[in-house]
């Protein structure tokens, strides 16, 4: 089963939300964790149209019947059709990184560099053969940060990237024109030693396998129906009801009154 499992819902060592008092219930000790502090980041998107892209290599995509594709020529055959594009990972390659402090603005630099997206470009051929290749999408950053002083412990700028295709075109030897839509985010980190809080360790539960537990979560249920409903009852379902005396402006929980349940029976599928 996963922490989330409804079998670990009264188990206290599996992370969950917690208010009132049981924020403080459980705390026990100060533990020292060594963790990337996030200093400073920033958040970029933009549309770029006619970006050329030469694929840096293709190949074809993997067949799903095993047919036998992986002997044909893997040259694809004019005209080339661009089918889709996205970003193969989140991290972002930054190149001619520059970060230059200011004097009027203490604790901020101006950071400047190219932040690499590696992207894969699905494409087809005459042939109707899909093609897979891998190209650079490049973005040009300048921009402000706020830079921590300096130590023995270095900080680091680091990109989180995600790009997806609106539209391409091929225009030959191996280039494609696209249309992209880029988002970077970038972060001024430091791994760092932190003092927390801490509720003891996690209890890991053992891993639910699916096929064996289709039953489980019928099994689970009482075995006889409640009789009553309240506000708890019903926000812990989720279920929003209007009808009668049953009714709620934010649709969800009876109108301050513990209601029968054939009070709460109308316009609700689950009673």
């Amino acid at each position: 089963m996963s922490f989330y499992s409804y079998k670990n819902a009264n188990s206290t060592q599996c992370p969950c939300q917690i208010s009132g008092s049981e924020i403080l219930s459980g705390l026990n000790e100060k533990v020292c964790i060594q963790v990337q502090r996030v200093y400073d980041s920033c958040l970029s998107q933009e549309q770029l149209t006619q970006q050329r892209i030469t694929l840096q290599s293709y190949g074809l995509v993997p067949c799903a019947c095993g047919d036998g594709c992986e002997n044909v020529n893997t040259q694809p055959v004019m005209p080339i059709t661009f089918e889709s594009c996205r970003s193969t990972t989140t991290e972002g390659n930054i190149r001619n990184l520059s970060v230059e402090r200011l004097c009027d603005r203490p604790c901020f630099a101006r950071v400047r560099g190219q932040v690499e997206v590696p992207i894969d470009i699905l494409f087809s051929d005459a042939n109707g053969r899909e093609y897979i290749g891998r190209g650079m999408v490049t973005v040009d950053k300048d921009v402000l940060l706020s830079i921590p002083d300096e130590s023995i412990v270095p900080y680091t700028i680091e990109a989180m990237v995600s790009a997806i295709c609106v539209s391409g075109t091929y225009i030959g030897n191996n280039i494609f024109e696209l249309e992209v839509c880029v988002s970077v985010i970038l972060k001024v980190l430091a791994k760092v030693e932190i003092l927390v809080p801490s509720y003891g360790f996690c209890d890991v539960p053992p891993c639910e396998e699916f096929a064996s537990s289709v039953c489980d979560e019928f099994f689970s249920l009482p075995l006889f129906p409640q009789a009553l409903c309240n506000d708890d009852a019903i926000r812990a379902r989720n279920v929003a009801c209007t009808c009668g005396s049953y009714t709620s402006t934010t649709g969800l929980g009876c109108n301050g009154n513990t209601l029968s349940q054939s009070s709460c029976s109308c316009g609700c599928g689950r009673y």
